[in-house]
């Protein structure tokens, strides 16, 4: 995000915030932010222009007294996120409505930072954006957003500028480039949303965190270990290279629909039938109980759909190939050189712990 258009944005949103001073509290703003351009398509989003958030000493926020010690609150990264997806479809199948006054069912508040502590295990109903940013106890801050790794936070916690604060959960980057990122959020009108972002990354006022949780303090520890990575959840409005692979799995069980990178409402029946087939949840949402029964185990000499998913995934990791459906000696050498730089087993056969880190990791 440029300068300019950053402070054209704070200016929109501290203006709004002036016309919405006779507003009861909590009330939200949106005011139109960037596009979106990581899946290869550009697609326009929107911001929240979040409200004044409850300060340190309300009783919507957990107090400092009152956390967690880092010894009994250890989790894992992938713990985490897994924690952070319950939100997307908690509220009947739908995300959890967002709100800086209620909490939710689970006892946390259902702001942005309500929800991270979710996410983390804090005690409830959670920190402020101050909160997470500040107590060390908490997280500790990084140096660089390219230490970013799943987990991380990116928190702006200051209104010194006008601006409101909000915090994200860094999950992958979207592309090898690291110009946006994959992040799950809770943001006004549209609650819980697992979406590509890209502010944090450029000159604004966002910081990156590493919560305590994860050890390693604020210095970048080494990659986790191929298994431990988590598949991406996909559902309506997801795009990018993900979703078209998951198509390519789609049609290789034999339904029928294009492989256009968006999912709409073929993409949506697909995975319904897929899953009503398969004796699964039918919610039309694929996390991974629905990736381990669509993949398929590719190897030299396969061809179809399959292979095409998996020639499409190796290409965001920047190997070139041409996507042709046939599992020759360049899809086989890509293969390797992956399971090679990402701790598994370099056997050329992508099954299911190479198609996991496929999937997700970047």
């Amino acid at each position: 995000m440029s300068s300019n258009s950053n402070a054209a944005r704070r200016t929109r949103i501290a203006l709004i915030g002036v016309a919405a001073a006779g507003v009861a509290a909590g009330a939200i703003a949106f005011v139109p932010s960037f596009t979106d351009s990581g899946s290869g398509k550009d697609v326009a989003v929107k911001e929240a222009a979040y409200g004044a958030e409850p300060e340190a000493d309300s009783k919507l926020v957990t107090q400092a007294g009152d956390l967690e010690t880092k010894a009994a609150a250890t989790i894992t990264r992938d713990q985490m996120i897994a924690r952070a997806q319950t939100w997307l479809t908690a509220n009947n199948g739908k995300p959890v409505p967002y709100s800086m006054e209620r909490n939710w069912k689970d006892g946390y508040r259902q702001d942005c930072s309500g929800y991270v502590s979710m996410a983390l295990a804090l005690n409830k109903p959670g920190l402020n954006t101050v909160g997470l940013a500040t107590n060390s106890s908490v997280t500790k801050r990084l140096s660089s957003v390219s230490q970013l790794q799943k987990g991380d936070l990116l928190i702006d916690y200051s209104t010194t500028d006008g601006d409101f604060r909000h915090v994200v959960i860094f999950e992958k980057w979207a592309n090898t480039a690291h110009s946006a990122y994959w992040a799950y959020e809770q943001r006004g009108t549209y609650g819980t949303t697992h979406r590509q972002l890209k502010y944090g990354i450029g000159n604004d006022n966002y910081d990156p965190f590493r919560p305590v949780k994860f050890g390693g303090g604020g210095t970048a520890p080494a990659p986790a270990p191929a298994p431990s990575v988590a598949w991406p959840v996909l559902k309506s409005g997801s795009s990018g290279a993900d979703v078209r692979s998951a198509q390519y799995l789609l049609k290789a069980q034999g339904y029928t629909l294009d492989a256009d990178a968006s999912f709409g409402p073929k993409t949506k029946s697909a995975v319904i039938a897929f899953q009503k087939a398969r004796g699964l949840s039918a919610d039309g949402v694929i996390g991974p109980l629905t990736w381990a029964k669509l993949i398929k185990t590719v190897q030299s000499g396969s061809s179809g759909s399959a292979v095409k998913a998996a020639q499409t995934q190796l290409n965001v990791y920047n190997y070139g190939l041409g996507v042709d459906g046939s599992f020759g000696t360049k899809t086989k050498s890509a293969t390797t050189a992956f399971q090679s730089k990402h701790s598994l087993t370099v056997d050329g056969v992508i099954g299911p712990n190479t198609w996991r880190v496929l999937l997700g990791s970047r």
